[in-house]
């Protein structure tokens, strides 16, 4: 960035209260993290068709309940990140809200207080806020002509002509990143968010083309001086987009919506198996420090209560879990967080398989089909997944020269039920796995 343009995003940040600087330096690239966030979403909520649920959900009342349901079910085991997902800055038939400058403002019927005071809330329970934007320039910013903020510059002299539709729904116009102010709007937003002490911003619709979108927010964290975790999203994110937003995402979207936009959560098919095909094409994209695979929320939350239920069996969500960990995958619940039951909170707080998925490291596909298996390397340790897709129980064996093991005898735990299995020699059976099914195991 040129001398110019860095003195106007810092008078643009300048004019909102920040919290500790990071370094300076000329790029940060991205907030660095040494492992994956965990939290919850609001989307799954505002997906389902069940009455009382749908995007007018999402209200002030409503997230507030989901920041004391999160904070007193879950936070102690390090679920701490409460992501509002789209329409916070939407009005309840869908028509964008931005302020003057053109920065996306809260919608003032559904949360009357603001986002500052919703965060303040949301941080006195010891969690942390994210919020959502869409790639490219907002229309109804674009047609006002907003002003942007500490320059001379207006939205309509940073979108490139002839104006181009941009996402993955084309529904804001393409930014012109070689325009002078183009860099200076997006830094706006982000100091904006800085001020309300925003730690998490999901960028939605990210396809190759916006590539330049995802570096343009990345530096305006950067120039905000908050730390603020990264994500580009979409349903999926063009693998063709990995290389490029390497330096500059802490995670992208690698499959589909995981809700069913039915009214439960999610089903099986509609699209929780869908992930045992996305990961493996991601693999070799995802080859850098503090890159993770994003697999979606995860629809474990409530099968027992009152409420919006998951659409998937217990067993079916123990996989899940086991399956985002062993991804390293962000773990953040999706649903209606105020019914979790019993069940979930088991399955989400066991210590073992959150330390899995805390490693940061990616996991490598042994075999395919409809019995997998997948390993992971953790320091000295093996960790061994295995997973029946299929319709019916099956035993799967898999030898321990299969997954790189050296030496005939190898002690065993079952890090689900955190019980030692004791030695094995030269195998192991994972008998009569369940249609749907897992285990997970380490190697010691």
């Amino acid at each position: 960035m040129n001398r110019s343009l860095r003195n106007t995003a810092l008078a643009v940040a300048a004019s909102f209260p920040l919290v500790i600087a990071l370094p300076s330096s000329a790029a940060q690239a991205k907030t660095p993290y040494v492992k994956p966030f965990m939290g919850w979403s609001s989307w799954s909520v505002e997906s389902s068709s069940r009455p009382g649920y749908g995007t007018h959900w999402l209200n002030e009342s409503n997230i507030k309940n989901a920041a004391d349901s999160l904070s007193g079910k879950l936070a102690s085991a390090g679920y701490n990140q409460l992501n509002i997902d789209a329409g916070w800055n939407f009005d309840y038939d869908w028509n964008n809200h931005s302020d003057a400058n053109g920065i996306p403002d809260a919608d003032p019927d559904r949360f009357p207080s603001g986002i500052q005071s919703l965060s303040d809330y949301v941080h006195s329970k010891s969690l942390k806020l994210g919020l959502y934007a869409a790639a490219g320039l907002e229309k109804e910013v674009y047609n006002k002509n907003a002003p942007i903020l500490g320059t001379d510059c207006h939205a309509q002299d940073i979108a490139a002509q002839p104006l181009t539709p941009t996402n993955k729904w084309g529904g804001n116009w393409k930014i012109d990143y070689s325009k002078p102010c183009a860099q200076a709007y997006i830094d706006s937003i982000v100091a904006r968010f800085a001020s309300w002490s925003v730690d998490f911003i999901k960028i939605d619709g990210v396809t190759a083309d916006n590539v330049a979108d995802i570096k343009a927010w990345s530096e305006a964290i950067d120039h905000s001086g908050r730390r603020m975790w990264l994500s580009a999203s979409a349903w999926p994110v063009d693998i063709a987009a990995a290389d490029g937003l390497k330096p500059w995402a802490n995670s992208v979207r690698i499959n589909t919506d995981v809700e069913c936009y039915c009214d439960t959560t999610s089903s099986w098919t509609s699209s929780v198996d869908d992930r045992w095909t996305d990961l493996p094409n991601w693999l070799s994209k995802l080859n850098a420090p503090g890159y993770l695979p994003d697999l979606d929320s995860m629809p474990i939350n409530n099968n027992s209560g009152s409420g919006l239920q998951d659409g998937i069996t217990d067993i079916e969500r123990q996989s899940v879990m086991t399956f985002w960990s062993m991804a390293s995958s962000p773990l953040y619940v999706g649903g209606d967080i105020w019914f979790l039951d019993d069940k979930a909170k088991q399955i989400l707080t066991n210590p073992e398989v959150i330390t899995v998925d805390q490693a940061a490291v990616l996991p490598t596909q042994v075999r395919s089909g409809s019995t997998q298996v997948w390993k992971k390397t953790i320091g000295r340790d093996t960790y061994l997944a295995v997973y029946n897709l299929g319709p019916t129980p099956s035993d799967i064996t898999v030898a321990f020269k299969e997954i790189g093991l050296r030496g005939n005898k190898h002690a065993l735990r079952d890090v689900v039920s955190r019980q030692s299995l004791g030695t094995f020699h030269k195998h192991w059976t994972a008998t009569h796995v369940p249609a749907h099914g897992s285990r997970l195991i380490k190697i010691s």
